[in-house]
């Protein structure tokens, strides 16, 4: 058992919960509580190693006979080292560190739906975005620079599981070019009055498309990238929306134009 804090192990937790730069350079990141942990064991999702304390549910208690039973390499540490070394206010008693993605995107022929979440820095807009995502079933997700961590605790928090259900890249600009060739590039504006309305666009063709942070709207290289410009219209006269709930709007519009011509 693990009862202290200067364990290598905490110490590693408690950078992952921090930095980007720590996660990137160990290749690995932090899922807690039961319900994440659980969606990564079921995705056979790679695993580092779990932690947990002695004060889990019965659940926890049962999933991790089962990680136990694949050789998952589990450990148990203190309540109170393993609450100190938390990112939440109220731990649930186990957390896993979990290997990053290798990066090689996967090439799934054809392409027809790619989400990028361009400038989009605040973690529960992120999280809420993938999550969004994968529910409306984008083949992936494109992660630009300017973007927050995707793989930060609060993002993968606020995702509920669907990092491990749809694949997310962390790329260049030239990479998303490159990756997304031969497919029509849609950018969301705020602006009401900018493009074409996105009930008039087509989204039944092979597409990407941009969401822009809600401060500074797209990047100039997401703007060199794009094709077509749509909007929302909003007669309510609202400046604009929030970015996940415009990304909502636009994915689930995607679904509805394409699942009327199946």
């Amino acid at each position: 058992m693990i009862t202290s804090p200067h364990n290598p192990r905490i110490k590693l937790v408690r950078a992952l919960a921090g930095r980007s730069k720590e996660r990137r350079e160990a290749g690995v990141f932090l899922a807690e509580g039961v319900r994440l942990v659980e969606d990564a064991f079921s995705a056979n999702w790679p695993f580092q190693f779990v932690l947990f304390s002695a004060d889990v549910s019965n659940r926890a208690r049962k999933l991790i006979e089962q990680m136990r039973a694949d050789t998952v390499e589990i450990e148990e540490v203190s309540p109170a080292v393993l609450r100190a070394a938390s990112e939440t206010e109220t731990t649930q008693g186990i957390l896993a560190v979990l290997k990053l993605p290798d990066g090689q995107m996967i090439r799934q022929t054809p392409l027809n739906f790619l989400l990028i979440p361009d400038q989009i820095r605040d973690p529960g807009n992120l999280g809420t975005i993938i999550r969004t995502a994968a529910a409306a079933g984008a083949q992936a997700i494109l992660i630009p620079p300017e973007t927050t961590d995707p793989f930060a605790p609060k993002v993968v928090r606020a995702g509920m599981g669907a990092h491990f259900r749809i694949p997310i890249y962390t790329l260049t600009w030239d990479e998303i070019r490159s990756r997304a060739e031969g497919i029509t590039i849609f950018l969301a504006d705020s602006n009401a009055e900018a493009g074409i309305s996105c009930w008039r666009a087509d989204f039944r063709q092979p597409l990407a498309l941009i969401i822009g942070g809600e401060a500074d709207g797209a990047s100039q290289p997401a703007k060199v990238l794009t094709n077509l410009v749509v909007n929302i219209p909003m007669p309510g006269k609202i400046e604009s929306l929030n970015a996940a709930m415009a990304g909502a709007i636009l994915m689930f519009e995607i679904v509805r134009q394409r699942s009327e011509v199946l």
